[in-house]
């Protein structure tokens, strides 16, 4: 048996290739939407991938099923509770697909999702009875389990998922043998769980003896626990899972179109006529200068958690990129199902840099050059991280408004002098900076190393419970 995880950092996501070595079949568990590293090893070791499975509807990815299905052929299989616009095979409890000497049989295992499966692996030359792996989707990860919540919208209730989701664990994945390896979906930092661990494998004994969710506790303790404190999910997920779900263009079409070069002028003409310029670029680099009405979500960062969370994926895009990253950045929008990117500054912003007119900067200082400002001059700080983040250090005196809620609550600054904004690393406040700027503030500065860069300073900082001054 041949099994091969491929994890994605900036999306904490997971996906793997299945083969029996015999007859050289192999099968794609949850891919992500450009498909490339998949075909190119089961070419390279001889492999016909001939089926792909879905645990569920991702709501964080758009996934590359369709992609594989039109580039290999494969067998689209998803859970007999799914419901797509596609051709698919139902995979109830109990069903097996056999690839040789590897036999993949499903469990269902809602709870996360109604539709959602897990995949017991078989090594049929080792053993006929024991599993080797188990591919737990969004059901189990690594440290917690699948947040409950996300479907309330549709029509089931977090609560009935929650319930779900403990009888999918107790009656199901924990009666494995301990020795089972677990293989999740996503890692930490993924929006799914409360608590990832940063690894990307375990064994159901070790998630047995240290996961907090799957302590002895009773299905109404564990529904309880499970619906409370689940982080905000970013704005696009319900949009990605629809996606999931719907027969739609595969990410070549997408990146056909984003990866068109456009002049300046052509570029101008379709702002104007409502395209949002995104600035994909260093942070450092959009403070120093930008097209005026620009936003800038860097790809040094979380690009696509952010781009998903502030930008529509309705709304036209044209971008403006550091050369050679253009299709980086097409993909990285590609994978959240961005459909609507029109093109790319050719020659980058270095073909916009001789039209003043056009342009807009502001400062992005270091920490102690900040904290001289504060003492001489009348600065607003702006904190644009989580309440969490804050709770554990914070600069006093600070304006508290997350990132994700800074648009909607922007009225609540103050209507004049020069906003001092920070994050933790710096990521995040130039973000901030650029989507003031486009709703009309001119007096910003960016703290260059954020929070971090500021206690790295030694500058003064409070610890604690907080609050927040407007």
């Amino acid at each position: 048996m041949f099994l091969k995880q491929y994890y994605l950092g900036c999306l904490s996501h997971a996906s793997y290739l299945i083969a029996d070595e015999g007859t050289k079949n192999a099968v794609v568990v949850d891919p992500q939407r450009d498909i490339d590293q998949y075909v190119a090893e089961a070419a390279q070791r001889g492999f016909t991938i001939r089926h792909v499975f879905l645990t569920h509807f991702h709501a964080d990815f758009v996934a590359g099923h369709l992609e594989l299905a039109q580039t290999t052929g494969a067998v689209i299989r998803l859970g007999a509770q799914a419901r797509a616009d596609y051709a698919f095979t139902p995979m109830a409890e109990g069903s097996t697909l056999e690839l040789g000497s590897v036999r993949i049989a499903v469990l269902e295992t809602p709870g996360h999702t109604p539709e959602g499966i897990s995949l017991v692996v078989y090594d049929l030359a080792k053993s006929r009875e024991k599993p080797q792996a188990v591919l737990t989707g969004d059901t189990l990860f690594i440290g917690d389990v699948g947040r409950p919540d996300l479907m309330a919208s549709v029509g089931v209730s977090a609560e009935q998922l929650a319930g779900l989701l403990y009888d999918s664990l107790h009656g199901k994945l924990l009666k494995l043998p301990d020795e089972t390896r677990v293989y999740p979906a996503h890692g930490a930092g993924s929006a799914c769980g409360k608590n990832l661990s940063k690894d990307t494998v375990s064994t159901i004994g070790a998630q047995r003896a240290g996961n907090y969710m799957l302590r002895p506790m009773s299905r109404e303790s564990f529904v309880e626990i499970a619906t409370q404190g689940q982080p905000k999910a970013p704005r696009y997920f319900g949009y990605d899972a629809q996606m999931n779900k719907e027969q739609r263009g595969t990410i070549d079409t997408q990146l056909a179109r984003a990866l068109t070069p456009l002049s300046l002028d052509a570029l101008l003409e379709k702002q104007r006529a409502g395209a949002l310029v995104l600035d994909t670029r260093h942070s450092d680099d959009f403070a120093r200068g930008h097209l005026a009405g620009s936003v800038s979500v860097g790809l040094w960062g979380k690009f696509a958690n952010w781009c998903g969370e502030l930008l529509d994926p309705k709304q036209e895009l044209v971008l403006v990129c550091a050369p050679g990253s253009e299709g980086e950045s097409a993909t990285r929008l590609g994978r959240i199902g961005f459909e609507r990117v029109a093109g790319h500054l050719q020659g980058g912003f270095a073909a916009a840099a001789g039209r003043a007119e056009l342009l807009a900067s502001f400062e992005r200082i270091d920490p102690p050059e900040m904290f001289a400002r504060q003492r001489t001059s009348a600065l607003h700080f702006l904190d644009v991280r989580n309440p969490g983040e804050r709770d554990e250090v914070r600069i006093e005196g600070t304006i508290a408004i997350p990132l994700s809620e800074l648009e909607a609550r922007a009225h609540e600054l103050p209507a004049t002098g020069t906003l001092a904004v920070h994050c933790a690393g710096g990521y995040r406040s130039t973000i901030a900076c650029s989507l003031l700027a486009r709703l009309g503030r001119r007096e910003l500065v960016d703290l260059r190393g954020g929070m971090s860069g500021w206690e790295q300073s030694g500058l003064p900082t409070t610890r604690g419970a907080h609050s927040s001054r407007a």
